[in-house]
């Protein structure tokens, strides 16, 4: 994934249904977006790169 993996979902045709952040113990916020494309849901989860530059993206199809 890219630096900006919202923008690329975005791009690919998904539409942001619903965001919320959350905080790990301290240590980083998750923003976790809720994205719709033809009927099909998916969460992607960013947060900051513990260590650089940077961030971590993952997906989780609902």
């Amino acid at each position: 994934m890219s630096d900006k993996p919202l923008s690329d979902a975005v791009r690919q045709g998904w539409e942001v249904i619903d965001y919320s952040v959350t905080d790990s113990s301290g240590e980083t916020w998750h923003h976790n977006f809720l994205l719709r494309r033809q009927g099909q849901h998916k969460v992607l989860t960013v947060r900051k790169k513990m260590l650089g530059g940077g961030v971590v993206a993952s997906e989780m199809e609902v």
